[in-house]
């Protein structure tokens, strides 16, 4: 019998050689495993915007949805909207079914339950600054927009998507 490095010794399993490893005694162990620390990276990219709309969803309980996420667009999410009857039939009814696949949390609804009639229900200012949010987040990365104060002049940053309630 053949034995190879640090008392290994092939065997044939199904026509692949494995290795079994030996300890004294003669009995069987399992080969040694390396450790291997995992590093969490962090690529920077951001995939979710937390936003406050200008007026908020009323739903069916006259309860106010006025905060909500956005995650970025993926290509499928642009590209099925294209199949919908609903967009054949109405192309700028894009917008709302395309909304409704990228908004993942309105007020106390979760992604489920945001659907293309709840989007065609909001104000139009609300819908106004989605599709706003939307462009931004897929085409700039980020909802930050440059502003100049009109008394001093100064130039800031402003984000759009708001931090507090009633902010936006």
């Amino acid at each position: 019998m053949r034995r190879g490095p640090a008392g290994t010794r092939p065997e044939e399993d199904g026509g692949e050689e494995m290795e079994e490893f030996f300890e004294p005694g003669g009995s069987v162990a399992a080969p040694p495993q390396a450790e291997v620390p995992v590093a969490e990276v962090d690529h920077g990219l951001r995939t979710e915007f937390d936003f406050v709309l200008p007026r908020g969803f009323v739903d069916a309980s006259g309860a106010v949805h006025r905060t909500g996420r956005m995650r970025l667009a993926t290509a499928r999410d642009e590209l099925l909207p294209l199949h919908d009857d609903r967009v054949r039939a109405n192309p700028p009814y894009l917008t709302v079914v395309l909304l409704a696949r990228v908004i993942t949390q309105l007020g106390t609804l979760e992604a489920d339950y945001v659907t293309a009639q709840i989007v065609e229900n909001l104000f139009a200012s609300d819908l106004a600054f989605l599709q706003d949010l939307y462009r931004r987040i897929n085409s700039e990365g980020h909802t930050l927009a440059a502003v100049t104060c009109p008394a001093c002049h100064e130039r800031f940053s402003v984000d759009l998507a708001g931090g507090r309630l009633g902010e936006s």
